[in-house]
């Protein structure tokens, strides 16, 4: 039996062709793979979550695999994060687990590129608007790809559920033009710089 009961998964995936400048030729598709379960502590206090952690690996495989798809594969990816809403019965911690099961995941399905995989968690109810953080998937500090993701299902979490999502694009924000370290120029592959 599953560690996790899953309730109901979205998939959704926005085109954008421009910013308000020249239209792209090829548009930035920017997606959200979410997956709403039961909160197995929702209501009491669990001293340890490894177990629960170690069990929600294979969640992320599933939300990473069908995201990376719609997106058109893993070559095509360039910026990534997380986000976490956790229903009203149960704590910031219940989300926290998160970090390392959907980082990892993306990670392994993206062939383990070293930037840190930037999140956001909250406690919410239904329909709960979170938005999740993107950055480059090689390396933190290039701006273009500093982002966001909407994430948000309408009718959860409920009190006793958490949403975890994976957010994914295949490209910076359009028309980026303030500096920073160009995704062309990443040379140290540390994830830093």
């Amino acid at each position: 039996m599953s560690a996790y009961d899953i309730r109901k998964t979205a998939l959704t995936v926005e085109t954008v062709w421009h910013e308000r400048g020249p239209r792209l030729a090829t548009p930035l598709l920017v997606g959200t793979s979410i997956a709403v379960i039961r909160n197995p502590f929702a209501g009491r206090y669990e001293a340890d979550l490894m177990p629960f952690q170690a069990s929600l690996r294979e969640l992320g495989r599933e939300l990473a695999a069908a995201l990376i798809a719609r997106l058109g594969g893993a070559e095509r990816i360039e910026a990534y994060g997380k986000g976490i809403v956790v229903g009203e019965d149960g704590e910031l911690e219940h989300g926290a687990v998160w970090h390392e099961a959907g980082g990892w995941a993306a990670r392994e399905a993206l062939g383990n590129p070293k930037a840190i995989v930037p999140a956001s968690k909250t406690i919410g109810g239904p329909g709960t608007r979170l938005m999740v953080p993107l950055g480059h998937v090689h390396a933190a500090y290039v701006r273009s790809h500093f982002g966001t993701a909407e994430m948000t299902v309408w009718d959860a979490p409920r009190r006793d559920e958490i949403a975890f999502g994976l957010v994914m694009a295949t490209g910076g924000r359009p028309h980026a033009r303030i500096g920073g370290l160009a995704a062309s120029d990443i040379s140290v592959h540390d994830g830093q710089r």
